[in-house]
């Protein structure tokens, strides 16, 4: 995993809030190979670009309280998916533009978590923010990936000639019923 920031923060173990307050950024890039999650939703076969991410983190100033902490993420992807229209791989673009507010503690994100519209998490000095970029990349990506227009043509029918021989052989199930009307009515 390649990353850019000076060698005071870590991705995989960030001090969120001391990041929040300096207005820290970091930025990074990795091959989708890396991303254990990300490779095991992705269709193998075509070569995608590495998955690129950028954080920042920002101190709001609150009256009478803590500053609150924000962290503002974005991350450009490109998956190796699989059309469910054709069945072919695809190439879709996932980018995510978020941004996260943390608390104290788990309690009062969820007391918090119904009343407030943003996405809010919990504050810790051992924050993998590598995680939050995959786990954030996994819900952006298509629930049906589609082509906008598949590359063969489909076939929307099915026939199956033997399937139709045996139904013209099979006896219609009421023609039994059909000759016993008939010989009521002699």
């Amino acid at each position: 995993m390649e990353y850019k920031s000076d060698a005071k923060w870590h991705p995989q173990s960030l001090d969120v809030r001391a990041f929040s307050r300096d207005g820290a950024t970091l930025s990074g890039q990795a091959p989708l190979a890396q991303w254990e999650r990300l490779s095991a939703e992705s269709e193998d076969g075509l070569v995608s670009p590495p998955v690129k991410w950028q954080a920042r983190g920002e101190a709001v100033p609150e009256v009478g309280a803590q500053d609150q902490v924000w962290l503002h993420l974005q991350v450009n992807a490109v998956l190796p998916l699989l059309c469910q229209r054709c069945l072919s791989p695809l190439l879709t673009a996932v980018d995510v533009d978020r941004s996260f507010r943390f608390v104290a503690d788990e309690a009062t994100a969820m007391a918090l978590d119904d009343e407030e519209e943003e996405d809010l998490l919990v504050t810790s000095r051992e924050f993998n923010l590598i995680d939050l970029v995959e786990d954030e990349v996994i819900l952006a990506m298509p629930l049906v990936p589609l082509h906008e227009a598949c590359p063969e043509p489909l076939h929307m029918s099915v026939e199956d000639p033997q399937f139709e021989q045996e139904e013209q052989k099979r006896p219609h199930p009421f023609a039994a019923l059909a000759g016993l009307k008939l010989k009521k009515s002699s």
